[in-house]
């Protein structure tokens, strides 16, 4: 990594344990530099807390997204600056490739189905989301609330849509994923995604590459392609009028991951970290934060009682993960080549 980017990650770095309000020389030795942990996501910020309190290791707010995160751990393979990484998983099964995770089994591994894990441990998921519509019902100002694909692309919705950077941003690709196979493509042909995308820059949306959960609690975005934990979170804790529509013509649902770093510099607090998030505990977070956790019995019913019923999420489908890696790459090139 060039001597200045190094420089500039440790900077980044020390200002955030500053943050903390801990001294510089105690504090490195219990943080865990996390990449892609943004408090406005999945509820991180409670679950940032609850890992200081109950193990004393300070994990700092990290606002990247997957594809950022990887660059980076990459750019730093010689030097690690992180300990571990949140990603969707398709980053991760890259990340494993390039050599910049390491295999680590945390607590409660075995209560992790075998195709949600690495079978070393390079990565294993902590909760999975639905792709669907976070809608802004106020922010619509009396437009009705999309159902489908096809209804974005109706002129009436013209400025109110957003979704992530699908080149860069783990959810951006999923919904590229979830619009591919709702209109008859395949993970080899994503043709129909990209025809998509083409029509809807008639009603010229917005393309951040960050998460955006705040932009739709403002109104400044009425519809998001995001996640169902998203939605319920603005709906039931921030009590927004907020909706979360399943399309009609289908959507995925995919895991969130996490990793060990490789040769991390705080491998141990990382670790620490690392169970925490599978503990009873550290699932019962992702729950209340509307998450499905990824161990069996930990989404209590009251929870699951506000999802929409299980009737709409059968159109929810998950897909071959591995080949929805392989294929991001193209896929990516082809975007910024065909539509951004």
């Amino acid at each position: 990594m060039p001597s200045i980017l190094k420089r500039v990650a440790r900077i980044g770095l020390l200002a955030a344990v500053a943050a903390t309000g801990l001294g510089a020389a105690g504090a490195m030795a219990q943080t865990a530099i996390c990449y892609n942990c943004p408090t406005e996501w999945a509820d991180w910020g409670t679950q940032l807390r609850a890992i200081k309190a109950k193990t004393g290791v300070t994990v700092p707010p990290d606002n990247k997204n997957s594809g950022q995160s990887l660059a980076q751990l990459v750019a730093e393979k010689v030097s690690p600056v992180a300990d571990m990484t949140y990603l969707g998983v398709t980053f991760a099964i890259q990340a494993q490739k390039d050599g910049v995770v390491a295999p680590y089994k945390p607590a409660n591994w075995n209560d992790i189905a075998d195709g949600l894990k690495d079978p070393a441990g390079h990565w294993f998921t902590i909760h999975s989301g639905t792709l669907g519509f976070m809608v802004n019902v106020d922010a619509l100002k009396g437009k009705p609330v999309p159902k489908s694909w096809a209804d974005l692309l109706k002129p009436e919705y013209k400025g109110l849509i957003g979704y992530l950077d699908p080149a860069s941003a783990f959810v951006g690709y999923v919904g590229a994923v979830a619009i591919n196979e709702a209109r008859g493509g395949t993970l080899d042909n994503f043709g129909p995604a990209i025809d998509y995308f083409k029509a809807l820059q008639k009603n010229e949306p917005i393309v951040p590459k960050q998460t955006s959960y705040a932009r739709v609690l403002s109104g400044e975005i009425a519809i998001l392609l995001d996640y169902d934990f998203n939605a319920y979170r603005a709906k039931y804790k921030d009590k927004a009028n907020v909706a979360f529509v399943i399309p009609t013509e289908g959507t995925v649902v995919v895991p969130y991951v996490m990793s060990l770093v490789a040769n991390a510099p705080h491998a141990a607090d990382g670790k620490k970290a690392l169970d925490f998030v599978l503990s009873d505990e550290g699932q019962a977070i992702w729950a209340k934060a509307y998450l499905r956790p990824v161990r069996a019995g930990a989404m209590p019913k009251d929870v699951e009682a506000q999802f929409l019923p299980a009737a709409e999420y059968k159109r929810a489908k998950t897909v071959d993960y591995a080949r929805m890696a392989a294929a991001q790459r193209a896929f990516s090139d082809s975007y910024l080549k065909d539509v951004r």
